[in-house]
C-alpha cells in the first residue's frame, strides 16, 4: 500500500527516559483511560496530499491504519490471519462456481456513527464512488476486477466481476472496500482534509498543527454491529517526528505501546536490554522493499543491465550493515513466507555473483562500467533508506561494472516524479493488501499497475494473472504464482531486495500486544487492553 509507508530511524541509544524529550506527549500515562500508541508515521493534507482519510484516497500504511479503526468493511482479516471473515456482512459467498458473483447479506441494524441507517446501498455507492473518481493515488486499482454492484433490498448486495477473482473477499477487506455515507462523502469529489465517518469501532477525534495530525483519539462507537470485540473504550495514536522521540516517551511511561516504527538500532537494543517495565514484542511481517526500473529508459532498458544488477547485489551485505535482525534477503516478489513463494532470483543468479554479472553485460556487448543513479525517497521510510542505498553504492561499484550514483528526494517529489518515468532507477516499499501472492505481483505486473511501469508481459497479463485468480483453492494457482515469479527473474522489471520483520514494544500491564498488529501491518487497536503486568 503509495504504499505503503514505514518509517525506519536508524539511531542508536534512543530509549533512555527522557521526558524532556516528549514533545507533545503529555497525559496518557498508566492511570488516564486511553491507551496511548507512538507511530512515526506522517500524515499530512497537503496539496499533493488533500484527502489523506478518504477511502477513495488513501492506499498507505499508516492511513489505512486509521481507516480500520473507523471505517467498516464487509469483510476483514481475523486476529491471528489467514482468510477474511464477516464483518459488517453477515454471511458473504461466491454463488457461482466460476468465481464471478460474489454477494453478501450485512448484519442487521447496521448504522453509521451518526445514528443513521446503514444499507446495502451505502455499499453500492462507497464502492462505485472509488471507482468514479479512480485517484491516481488511489486504491481504485484493487477492484478492477469488478464489473458492476447489485443491490437486493436493503440488506444484500451481489459484486458482478468482469473475470473470476478468488482473492475478491480479501479485497473487500481493504479500506478500499470501505463504507461510508453519500451525505458525508459528495460522490465525485474526495473529502479533504483528516474528518472521517463511518460505521467502524471507533469515532475518530483529530488534533492537527500546521496542517499535520498530530494526534488521533479514537473512542468507542456505540452505534458499532461487527465482528470485533473491543477490549477498551479508548485508544490514542500519537505522531512523533522520529523514531528517538517516540522511544523515550516509551521509556518514560508517556506512550504504553510503540506500533510503527521502530528503528533496528532500537530492536537490537530492546532485544539486549530493554528499560524496566518494557518488553519487545516479535510479530510476523511481509513488508518488502524493492527497486524498480522504468524498463524504457536508455541506460536500463536492455535487460541485460538489469539482470547484471541482479547479480551483483549482495543483500546479505545491506541487511547486515543497515537493518540486521529487522530484514531478511529476499528473491521474489513473493515474500518467503507467502504460499507460492519461490526464490526465482537466487535460482537465477545465486548471491553476489559478479562474474556472472560481468558475464551478461560483456554477452550484450554492454560498456562497462554503466552509470546509474538509483532514486529513493528521503523522508518516506526513514534515515535507514539513505544508509542502505550508499550500501549499494558502495558495492555495486566496487564490482567496476557499474558507476552507481545516489539520490534522495522527499516524497511530495520523489512520488510523482517517479509515476512520471523520470528515474531509471528507484527504491520503493510495499505492505501488502492481503497476504495473497497475487497482492504481490498484480500490482506490479498488470495494466495501470501502481508503480507506472512501462513494463509489460502478455503472458503474464492475459493468461498467468487470471488463471491464478480463478482458483478458490490458492494452492492450484501455485503453479501460474511459480511461472511468475520466475519471469520477473528473467525479465527484472523489480529487484526484490529484502523481507522486513515487525516488533512492537509495550509497556507492563498492556494486554492484547501479540494481536495488534498483523503480519499484512494491520494495526487492531482494539485487541488492546489493560491487566496485569506481564
Amino acid at each position: 500500500m503509495n504504499r505503503k509507508t514505514m518509517v525506519l530511524t536508524a539511531a542508536a541509544g534512543l530509549l533512555t527516559p527522557a521526558l524532556a524529550a516528549c514533545g507533545t506527549a503529555t497525559g496518557g500515562g498508566a492511570g488516564s483511560g486511553a491507551i496511548v500508541v507512538g507511530t512515526t508515521d506522517r500524515f499530512e493534507a497537503a496539496d499533493y496530499a488533500p484527502a489523506p482519510f478518504d477511502p477513495a484516497y488513501a492506499y498507505d500504511a499508516g492511513a489505512w491504519n486509521v481507516l480500520r479503526q473507523t471505517v467498516q468493511t464487509l469483510m476483514h482479516t481475523p486476529r491471528g490471519g489467514g482468510q477474511p471473515v464477516p464483518e459488517a456482512a453477515s454471511d458473504c459467498r461466491f454463488t457461482d462456481t466460476g468465481n464471478e458473483s460474489y454477494r453478501c447479506v450485512l448484519r442487521p441494524g447496521l448504522k453509521f456513527a451518526s445514528g443513521e441507517p446503514l444499507t446495502a446501498k451505502d455499499v453500492k455507492y462507497s464502492i462505485d464512488r472509488v471507482i468514479a473518481i479512480k485517484d491516481e493515488n488511489g486504491p481504485s486499482s484493487l477492484l478492477s476486477t469488478l464489473d458492476t454492484v447489485e443491490v437486493k433490498g436493503a440488506d444484500t448486495v451481489v459484486f458482478h466481476l468482469k473475470t473470476p477473482d478468488a482473492t475478491f473477499p480479501y479485497k473487500l477487506a481493504t479500506p478500499a472496500a470501505g463504507i461510508v455515507s453519500e451525505k458525508d462523502y459528495d460522490p465525485k469529489k474526495l473529502r479533504e482534509g483528516f474528518g472521517i465517518d463511518g460505521s467502524g469501532p471507533y469515532t475518530m477525534k483529530a488534533e492537527v498543527k500546521e496542517g499535520r495530525l498530530v494526534r488521533a483519539v479514537f473512542t468507542k462507537n456505540p452505534n458499532y454491529k461487527g465482528d470485533i470485540k473491543l477490549q477498551n473504550d479508548k485508544v490514542e495514536l500519537r505522531t512523533f517526528e522520529d523514531s528517538a522521540a517516540m522511544g523515550k516517551a516509551l521509556a518514560a511511561g508517556s506512550i504504553q505501546m510503540v506500533s510503527r516504527t521502530l528503528s533496528p538500532a532500537q530492536i537490537t537494543e530492546l532485544a539486549a536490554k530493554p528499560p524496566k517495565g518494557v518488553k519487545l514484542t516479535p510479530l510476523p511481517g511481509l513488508e518488502i522493499r524493492y527497486i524498480g526500473f522504468n524498463t524504457e529508459a536508455p541506460v536500463v532498458k536492455d535487460k541485460a543491465v538489469r539482470q547484471a544488477l541482479a547479480a551483483a547485489v549482495d543483500r546479505n551485505a545491506v541487511i547486515s550493515k543497515v537493518y540486521g535482525k529487522s530484514a531478511q534477503p529476499l528473491y521474489s516478489l513473493v515474500p518467503a513466507s507467502v504460499n507460492g513463494h519461490v526464490n526465482s532470483f537466487f535460482n537465477k543468479y545465486g548471491e553476489a555473483n559478479t562474474a556472472k554479472a560481468a558475464a551478461l553485460l560483456k554477452d550484450a556487448g554492454i560498456k562497462t562500467p554503466v552509470k546509474l543513479t538509483l532514486n529513493y525517497t528521503s523522508d518516506h521510510y526513514g534515515d535507514g533508506t539513505a544508509a542502505e542505498f550508499e550500501a549499494l553504492k558502495t558495492q555495486l561499484n566496487s564490482t567496476q561494472l557499474f558507476d552507481i550514483t545516489v539520490q534522495g528526494k522527499e516524497w511530495s517529489e520523489f512520488r510523482p516524479a517517479q509515476k512520471k518515468g523520470d528515474y531509471a532507477a528507484y527504491g520503493l516499499g510495499w505492505f501488502p493488501d492481503y497476504p495473497d501472492a497475487d497482492n504481490f505481483l498484480a500490482p506490479f505486473l498488470e495494466q495501470d499497475n501502481f508503480l507506472g511501469t512501462p513494463y509489460a508481459n502478455t503472458t503474464v497479463r492475459t493468461k498467468l494473472i487470471p488463471e491464478s485468480r480463478r482458483a478458490a483453492d490458492r494452492g492450484v494457482a501455485a503453479g501460474a504464482i511459480s511461472e511468475m515469479q520466475d519471469i520477473v527473474a528473467e525479465d527484472v522489471p523489480v529487484l526484490p531486495l529484502w523481507q522486513g520483520k515487525q516488533y512492537v514494544a509495550a509497556r507492563d500491564g498492556i494486554t492484547g500486544v501479540e494481536w495488534s498488529v498483523n503480519a499484512i501491518s494491520d494495526l487492531q487497536l482494539w485487541e488492546l487492553g489493560r491487566g496485569v503486568s506481564g
